[in-house]
């Protein structure tokens, strides 16, 4: 398999040598690049999505994302934001790094070659039927990610794998693949560059879809946003009064009595208070599927 991501492109020789500005215009046509190099992924990435939607939706499954070196770090990113975005329980998602998550004496990339490490990692974790392991490697053939793929299918996990070349060891590896191919870099094999923007458009694709599959938005709005200061309780209370049609002080009070946006929009719905939870639970968590499950005002 060629490594298109490690090929040296000849447009860009003497780089060094460039105006400043031409070497900007440059990586800056390398990231648009890479944004369009997502575009084609995208059913294969709906596909995935379903499959994790199924797979998490009505169990207590983990999100699990491995990597090595700079896409080990954009996953991290990504798993970062889960919580407060989408108020996914802390402890349904973890993250494998070769380094683990303290990376103040940088990457480990010597471990990306260590296979067995990636699959003992796995095996630390438990990982099982319910769970979903997203591995990412520019190349796609990190064996770290690799091996911690392969031991999480062997578990029964579902596995998902994000590349920037094809036909590579991760696709064996991985129930569902999504590629984005991004070609050459303009700085040879620094895939931080063109490989990193396309995986971190990718993460955030998935992740976002993921969530509001699993009824973390209600139209457009982030609605399991936790208000866990002024600015956010501020943003919470618009959204309860645009989705229950009420004042703003109507619905800064409901959300102080409810604590978050969902209940406060069955309260004010007409739910009686104890059966908001059972609802809401029901409804897999849904608001909409939880609005139109019974009477309401």
């Amino acid at each position: 398999m060629s490594d298109g991501t490690e090929k040296a492109a000849e447009r860009y020789r003497g780089l060094d040598t460039w105006e400043t500005t031409e070497i900007l215009n440059s990586l800056w046509d390398g990231q648009m690049r890479a944004v369009a190099a997502c575009l084609p992924a995208l059913g294969d990435m709906g596909a995935a999505v379903d499959a994790a939607v199924a797979r998490l939706g009505g169990s207590e499954g983990r999100l699990i994302y491995v990597g090595a070196g700079s896409s080990g770090v954009i996953s991290l990113l990504d798993a970062l934001e889960l919580g407060s975005t989408f108020d996914w329980p802390d402890d349904r998602v973890r993250v494998i790094l070769p380094s683990g998550l303290d990376l103040s004496n940088g990457m480990a990339d010597s471990v990306e070659d260590e296979g067995t490490v990636g699959a003992d990692r796995v095996a630390d974790l438990d990982v099982g039927d319910e769970d979903v392991i997203v591995g990412v490697s520019a190349s796609g053939r990190s064996a770290f990610t690799i091996e911690a793929l392969r031991a999480a299918g062997a578990n029964g996990a579902l596995t998902i794998g994000f590349a920037n070349n094809t036909g590579s060891p991760l696709e064996e590896a991985a129930q569902h693949m999504i590629v984005a191919l991004t070609g050459a870099e303009v700085v040879a094999g620094s895939t931080r560059l063109a490989a990193g923007t396309s995986q971190k458009v990718m993460f955030n694709l998935f992740s976002t879809t993921l969530m509001t599959r699993l009824g973390g938005i209600h139209d457009n709005l982030m609605v399991n946003v936790r208000p866990e200061n002024a600015k956010l309780r501020k943003r919470c209370a618009a959204m309860v009064a645009q989705i229950a049609q009420v004042s703003d002080a109507d619905a800064t009070d409901a959300l102080g009595r409810y604590g978050t946006v969902k209940r406060a929009v069955l309260g004010l719905s007409g739910v009686a208070d104890n059966e908001i939870d059972a609802r809401l639970e029901a409804a897999g968590g849904v608001l909409r599927r939880s609005l139109n499950s019974g009477d309401s005002r």
